[in-house]
């Protein structure tokens, strides 16, 4: 069993959750809720994976909260 980790958004425009694997090209989709989305994910990663094994490009570190003034 594989692991990754994915950021997950919400369209302001659309109401759609979307979802992508940092550094995982194609490993991404959107969903109407998070279970939805979650779903997605699963597929599109499991019918990359048939291809072989994915070319990580980068990895998630996490996120940080910037102020400006």
């Amino acid at each position: 069993m594989r692991s990754f980790t994915a950021v997950i958004e919400r369209c302001s425009e659309t109401g759609l959750y979307v979802g992508y694997v940092p550094g995982f090209a194609g490993a991404h989709s959107q969903g109407a809720t998070l279970d939805e989305l979650n779903d997605n994910l699963k597929d599109v990663i499991g019918m990359l994976l048939e291809d072989g094994e994915p070319q990580v490009e980068s990895q998630f570190v996490g996120t940080q909260t910037l102020q400006v003034t």
